[in-house]
């Protein structure tokens, strides 16, 4: 099999000029250096710490804020979250794989934090079987995690179940961790949000989504061929792919879905990017490791 790693490094240091590939990698360093936190003590709060780090227990029975105090690990642990269901084998808005899109992402973060000593796991699944991979610094280990999520996710995976794999980490990671959630476009609902809410409370969490391609675009295929939902198996008929009232009203459903689901994740806290091709990933990532950063001072 062709390496997947490969492309992404040639992507870092060749498409990305110098200047980006700097700035890219001090961001990393200056989000994520030193993060990785094991609980150590209690001490009175001080104007500037973290909310979530306050105790509300000990709170309560102290009388007035104490916030967990954290020491430093050598190495930050990154825990790679991926929907390997299905609907990640269909086409992301660039035209290509959702899956190669969601390697590329993977691929960057990755190896970014191998550059900086950390650990790279992977949790992957759909709504049949969750698996999980150990966290190890070497970068043969990360082109296996690459490999696993391309040979997971085919067209005869699962449907995507995303919660499955979340719930995974919350029950089998004591640690603090980064977690980056790589998702197909989907919604949360109530029991999601409070997982994720759980998650968050506990670990660093990133979410990147893959956008899907519109398939009642004219650019999105050729006329007179029709288009199939590869998550619930449903045709849309060639005479009215491109109708333009279904274009509109498509447009329309996921713009609703998508400003819902950024307005859930911001609520939460949570810092998030949306990527359509394998070309947009280096400034998505970019952005959404600066705007971690500045949420971290």
């Amino acid at each position: 099999m062709t390496a997947l790693l490969s492309p992404v490094k040639s992507k870092l240091f060749i498409v990305a000029h110098r200047r980006s590939w700097g700035l890219l990698d001090g961001e990393y360093a200056s989000v994520f250096r030193g993060r990785s936190l094991d609980y150590d003590d209690l001490r009175e709060y001080v104007p500037g710490d973290e909310v979530r780090d306050i105790d509300w227990k000990a709170t309560a029975r102290h009388g007035s804020p104490l916030v967990k105090r954290w020491v430093a690990t050598r190495t930050q642990t990154v825990v790679f979250v991926v929907d390997s269901g299905r609907g990640m084998a269909a086409l992301a808005a660039g035209g290509e794989p959702k899956s190669v899109v969601g390697i590329n992402v993977v691929g960057t973060l990755g190896y970014l934090a191998l550059r900086h000593g950390d650990l790279v796991g992977l949790v992957e699944g759909d709504a049949t079987a969750t698996r999980p991979y150990a966290a190890k610094g070497r970068e043969g280990h990360l082109e296996r995690l690459l490999r696993a999520i391309a040979a997971r996710t085919t067209l005869d995976s699962g449907p995507s179940r995303l919660s499955a794999q979340l719930e995974h980490v919350a029950s089998h990671y004591a640690g603090r961790l980064l977690l980056v959630v790589v998702a197909d476009e989907r919604d949360l609902d109530g029991d999601d949000v409070v997982l994720v809410r759980r998650l968050h409370a506990q670990h660093e969490v990133l979410w990147v989504t893959v956008e899907d391609a519109d398939p009642t675009a004219v650019g999105a295929g050729r006329r007179g061929v029709g288009a199939r939902d590869v998550g619930d198996e449903l045709v849309m008929a060639p005479e009215v792919r491109f109708d333009e009232q279904l274009h509109a009203a498509y447009t329309a459903s996921m713009t609703a879905r998508r400003a819902s689901l950024a307005s859930t994740l911001e609520g939460l806290g949570i810092v998030h990017g949306r990527v359509g091709a394998s070309e947009q990933v280096l400034s998505v990532v970019f952005r959404m490791l600066e705007r971690q950063r500045r949420r971290g001072r």
